[in-house]
């Protein structure tokens, strides 16, 4: 196995960082404050087609494969402090953008990504519904034929970039009696469509900048065109996003561990108590150590599960370990850094506790990590 760092991703990862520092950290405490959807800097990365990491350049993105999206998003996770801004690239990119790349027609392509890869357009996906949550295929939302299109109503929540969406990739029956086999279908619908009510955002523990909210439709209309993996293709479509997101989402985690890492290290060795750095304390360093063995596992992880997305069709155990272990390595490491900054950590100035608060959410979205547990057992034929 070639581990090594080829120059061209050494290359991209360096103009990420250097972008990231200088672009997306600004009044970011007061941001999160605010819980604020910093729509000027979703525009400047578009400048960057950070939105279209993984979409072909004809249709205007940067056109990486799977393995490199992950390092362009642990590259971003690691340099930009604004986990809430990352998360909704993330949730635009890899449930909306990559099934559009996947499983869209010509005219769905040249239709949509272009503007999602530049920044002009911002995407949500719509799955969840308010009695749904791990049983996502127990959807009650309906698309109803009405001539050569539907009729979609129902109600969907906790979506991520809902409140600012300009696209729904949205999930509703088509055949109730199928469902999950055959009876889900994805639909591309414009936010603005007649008959969609979308929420103001909900308010949430961590990621404030990345807004959600619940979007209801009453009666929408959708025509043919807005079918996306054709009728009845929506469990295919969702089972290779969840794949995506699960790998490609958790390489930005990684990249948000390497940074508190490298805080901790920093801080523990000019923090001063008893006369000398509190590096030298065996509780200090054991957790800081603990830290980089973390790191150093969940970037594995991701990568190979980020390799093996368009190598492998038995990729789906590999993406829930990546999943699984990055968000729970992250949560505990965020922890660990509170607790090495002391009072300094648990204080707003220094910013990790912000990242204790976005780290929760991890182990939640995108399948939490009882359900990720469940289907690793399942693989393993249990």
């Amino acid at each position: 196995m070639d581990f090594s760092i080829s120059e061209e991703q050494k290359a991209l990862r360096d103009s990420i960082v250097q972008f990231a520092r200088k672009e997306l950290n600004q009044n970011l405490i007061e941001r999160d404050r605010e819980q604020q959807f910093p729509r000027d800097l979703w525009t400047k990365c578009g400048e960057m087609r950070l939105p279209g990491l993984a979409v072909p350049e004809e249709y205007g993105g940067l056109g990486l494969e799977s393995l490199d999206t992950a390092m362009a998003l642990e590259a971003l996770g690691y340099a930009c402090e604004d986990s809430g801004l990352v998360f909704s690239i993330c949730a635009h990119l890899l449930p909306c953008v990559v099934p559009i790349v996947k499983y869209g027609t010509e005219e769905q392509k040249r239709r949509w990504l272009p503007g999602l890869s530049n920044g002009e357009l911002i995407a949500a996906n719509c799955m969840t519904e308010p009695n749904t949550g791990s049983d996502a295929f127990a959807m009650i939302t309906k698309a109803v034929p009405d001539g050569d299109g539907y009729r979609i109503t129902g109600t969907k929540t906790f979506s991520s970039n809902g409140p600012v969406a300009d696209l729904l990739v949205l999930f509703a029956l088509t055949d109730a009696e199928k469902r999950y086999h055959g009876g889900v279908t994805t639909f591309l619908i414009p936010r603005h469509s007649e008959g969609i009510t979308v929420s103001k955002k909900i308010e949430k523990l961590g990621l404030r900048t990345s807004p959600f909210g619940e979007i209801s439709l009453d009666n929408v209309y959708v025509g043919p065109e807005a079918i996306l993996g054709g009728v009845g293709g929506g469990s295919t479509l969702f089972a290779h996003s969840m794949d995506w997101e699960r790998t490609c989402l958790f390489a930005f985690n990684v990249g948000v561990m390497e940074r508190l890492l490298e805080k901790s290290v920093g801080y523990a060795r000019t923090r001063q108590q008893f006369g000398k750095p509190i590096s030298q304390f065996p509780a200090i360093s054991a957790k800081i150590a603990d830290m980089k063995v973390r790191l150093e596992a969940a970037r594995l992880l991701v990568y190979r599960a980020a390799w093996k997305l368009t190598r492998s069709r038995t990729v789906s155990m590999d993406a829930s370990i990546a999943k699984l272990f990055t968000s729970e390595a992250l949560l505990t490491s965020s922890l660990d850094a509170v607790q090495i900054h002391g009072g300094y950590g648990y204080s707003t100035e220094y910013q990790i506790e912000r990242a204790l608060r976005d780290s929760v959410g991890g182990t939640i979205y995108s399948g939490t990590s009882e359900m990720q547990r469940n289907i690793i057992a399942s693989w393993l034929g249990l």
